[in-house]
């Protein structure tokens, strides 16, 4: 990790100290619901639906006894519903035909209906292990920032996982995703409460990375 990534560590931790995972969950396997859910929605939107959810179903064997037609009524909000709910419904049934909920990475991505960056979500956040999820805002935080420079959110993973030390890859994932939320919006980024003005290739070249 050399002394410019390290900087850009530090200054995103300044700037977002609380940096963290937001949905609510009461085990692994409820995150792994939640992160499913997250796709194209807000964490504030799918807390509020799995405040109710998980009061109809909370384990894997709940959502594989559950109708996919009430299931879709229950996360309807969320967007998706259809492709959220058939992969929920996917992923619950791997887990119990697999004996329980998987650990590792691996383990995870080895279940229908889950992607390699619900996996490393769930990985990190869940188990605590080093992993770097690139959603929307990490890969147009890193890539804006030039801690990457890809086409792909596989590619963006990549790179990242080669510029920063495994310890700090969960981190990481949270501190892109705060600052990408937060700060460096997609369409009007603000620059002028940013402490990575002087790191920032976007900011550096007029804002048209």
């Amino acid at each position: 990790m050399n002394a410019q990534n390290e900087k850009i560590y530090r200054l995103l931790g300044e700037m977002h100290k609380d940096a963290d995972c937001e949905l609510d969950f009461g085990s692994p396997f409820q995150l792994l619901v939640a992160v499913i859910l997250s796709a194209q929605c807000t964490d504030k939107r799918v807390n509020m639906i799995t405040e109710e959810l998980f009061k109809h179903a909370s384990t894997p064997e709940d959502f594989v006894a559950m109708p996919v037609e009430e299931l879709e009524k229950l996360i309807f909000s969320c967007g998706f519903y259809h492709n959220k709910a058939r992969a929920i419904k996917e992923a619950s049934a791997s887990i119990v035909e697999g004996g329980g909920m998987p650990t590792d990475r691996e383990g995870l991505m080895k279940l229908r209906g889950v992607g390699r960056k619900t996996a490393n979500v769930v990985y990190a956040v869940a188990y605590g292990g080093n992993a770097i999820a690139v959603d929307t805002h990490v890969f147009r935080v890193s890539n804006r920032l030039g801690i990457a420079s890809a086409k792909t959110p596989e590619e963006t993973e990549r790179q990242l996982m080669a510029a920063f030390d495994e310890d700090k890859w969960g981190h990481l994932h949270h501190l892109l995703i705060f600052h990408g939320r937060y700060t460096c919006h997609s369409q009007k980024p603000d620059c002028a409460a940013c402490l990575l003005k002087e790191e920032c290739n976007y900011y550096k070249n007029g804002q048209k990375v």
